[in-house]
């Protein structure tokens, strides 16, 4: 059985909150999200070891940090 990490529901509430709040379309956003997730998920196939979260929620933590933390993207 795969380890899966523990997800605090209140901090991915509050993330899904600002991504949304901080756009312009609520729509797009949410089409982006579900995008980088198809990605992730065909990326896991890949990786077998790495299943540890699942895709949408490694989405939504990754593009809430894009958006609130610009220094990351300019590593």
């Amino acid at each position: 059985m795969a380890k899966r990490y523990i997800v605090d529901s209140a901090q991915i509430t509050r993330r899904v909150e600002d991504l949304v709040g901080k756009a312009s379309n609520r729509y797009r956003i949410t089409v982006q999200v579900a995008n980088r997730a198809k990605l992730r998920r065909y990326e896991e196939i890949d990786d077998y070891d790495d299943h540890a979260m699942k895709p949408i929620l490694r989405a939504i933590i990754e593009m809430s940090d894009e958006m609130t933390q610009p220094e990351i993207l300019s590593d």
